[in-house]
């Protein structure tokens, strides 16, 4: 069956709603949508606006049988099999999803441009090595094409070649030298010295006056990265605050809102909630290794990876979405807290389980290390009473430097701003006491300065509370061949070092606001 031709009127009510999708007018896209479709039900491009707007709506159930129309309608098309392959990715079918990304691949080897698009896939779906594929074959064909090379850099970064990957990026600024992502990674990768630095070149840049924005951030960041491993502390933190304030300055962001949403879990998920029948699903496997960002959660994640009988997933939105989804489906419309509270634990565990095992290679343990599934631990419990969950703690002030210091490519908005900083903290404890209170021996909390400082004592309790064997391997976490996609993906391809530890006192005048904000009881 072919699509109809496209009519004039069509083709501007298309660009209308293209419009109204670009500018996050979901309300207005919605209902063009539906009137274009009204009329028009044998129009491939309808279809595929649907499908664009249930994406934007996070409704992947509703995105593919969109696409699935579309794909009678305009068979062969590249972009309904992508977006399709995206739809699937969401929805936990990460086999099905790879294998028709393949299949893309195999058709694609003389487009860059799609090229790129499939590596971004397969990076969703966790598999690096088909995203460096990707991303190599697409600078061969656009070699000045700087994203395919910034594509192939965090590739490579993934996959542990960080000299490789700066490579790139030196090609990239090469190239462009007003690329200002391949500045900060590259600082991120590769270690100055007196002879051999950027710091020059970076002041230039940040006097000019033509860099304002993100753009100034991440050359501040880069900056301050370079002056921290040259040991020129003041002027180092000179940089990152005024990276740091120029990142906040372009968010509109609110920690209230996520201090109030972490006491409301708490008031939600009581011990009347884990208490309850029916319990979730009994099965093993499921390894949570959670806390905030910088605190040591991938160091732990590569030194249990390192075991014969653990794999790592990396930082999965895995568990948030099967939950989102499933709500979705059980209450539609309706406040995500309160819906979470009513859903059958069995199914989202469940649920949860089928994605992981998408992804997994048949060991033992799986782990998922996304910081954030903090919040969640009384809907694990709940859902997973058998997974095993880790907790990592750090110093406060060196958490809360580390975090300050990063810049994340997304996510974690409460990181660039002191006060920020100290009450999403403060209320993460609490939330993490609530959780401690409701299950008491459930989660093992690990210190970071206690893996530094004592790593074989550690990693037995660790291997314990896993009731695994002792491997050796874990000790040589640094030589785990396995990807690391997480801000510290530089760091754990190193030995294990401790001078990470009281790293914030070499700024403690600088510092004295947050530490009084950590501290302050009131």
């Amino acid at each position: 069956m072919s699509s109809p031709i496209l009519t004039e009127p069509a083709r501007r009510t298309l660009a209308a709603i293209d419009k109204a999708l670009k500018h996050r007018d979901l309300a207005r896209a919605g209902d063009m949508i539906d009137g274009l479709l009204a009329t028009s039900p044998d129009l491939a491009d309808g279809w595929i606006v649907a499908a664009r707007l249930a994406q934007m709506r996070a409704d992947f159930d509703a995105m593919l049988p969109r696409l699935e129309k579309g794909a009678r309608l305009a068979p062969g098309s590249p972009l309904v099999s992508l977006m399709k392959a995206e739809a699937l990715i969401h929805l936990g079918r990460i086999r099905e999803a790879k294998a028709a990304l393949a299949q893309m691949e195999k058709a694609a080897q003389q487009d860059a441009a799609w090229l790129g698009r499939l590596g971004e896939a397969y990076s969703q779906c966790g598999d690096f090595a088909a995203a460096e594929r990707c991303a190599r074959r697409a600078v061969d064909l656009q070699p000045d094409a700087t994203g395919f090379r910034f594509a192939l850099s965090s590739a490579l970064t993934a996959l542990g070649r960080l000299e490789e990957a700066a490579h790139e990026l030196d090609a990239i600024i090469e190239r462009d030298p007003n690329d200002f992502d391949a500045w900060y990674n590259r600082a991120t990768l590769r270690k100055p010295t007196e002879d051999n630095n950027q710091v020059e070149a970076l002041q230039a840049f940040l006097r000019s006056g033509r860099v304002s924005g993100l753009g100034r951030a991440q050359l501040n960041y880069a900056l301050a990265h370079e002056l921290e491993d040259l040991g020129r502390y003041e002027e180092s933190f000179a940089a990152l605050k005024a990276g740091a304030a120029e990142r906040r300055a372009g968010m509109a962001y609110a920690v209230e809102r996520d201090v109030k949403r972490m006491q409301e879990i708490e008031k939600t998920f009581d011990r009347t909630f884990l208490e309850a029948e029916p319990a979730g699903d009994s099965s093993e496997g499921p390894v949570f290794i959670l806390g905030l960002p910088r605190s040591g959660s991938t160091l732990v994640d590569r030194i249990l990876s390192a075991h014969g009988e653990v794999e790592s997933l990396g930082e999965l939105n895995d568990f948030p979405m099967a939950l989102t989804t499933l709500c979705r489906r059980a209450f539609p419309g309706e406040e995500l807290v309160s819906a979470s509270k009513k859903l059958d634990p069995i199914a989202l565990g469940q649920d949860y389980l089928r994605r992981l095992r998408e992804r997994a290679s048949g060991r033992r343990y799986m782990i998922d290390k996304a910081p954030l599934n903090y919040l969640y631990i009384g809907l694990i419990a709940k859902a997973l009473p058998n997974a095993k969950i880790i907790h990592m703690r750090r110093d406060p002030m060196d958490n809360a430097f580390a975090m300050y210091k990063t810049l994340f490519r997304m996510g974690y908005p409460f990181s660039y701003d002191f006060r920020d900083l100290a009450a999403y903290m403060k209320a993460k404890d609490r939330l993490m006491r609530h959780w401690e209170s409701m299950l008491p021996g459930h989660i093992l909390h690990v210190d970071y300065e206690a893996v530094v400082s004592s790593q074989r004592a550690e990693t037995e309790r660790l291997l314990a509370f896993l009731d695994l064997d002792w491997d050796p391997a874990c000790l040589a976490f640094h030589k785990n061949p396995s990807p690391s996609a997480t801000a510290s993906a530089a760091q754990v391809r190193q030995p294990l070092y401790a001078s990470s530890v009281g790293k914030w006192r070499r700024y403690e005048s600088e510092l004295t606001t947050l530490h009084e904000l950590l501290e302050d009881t009131s």
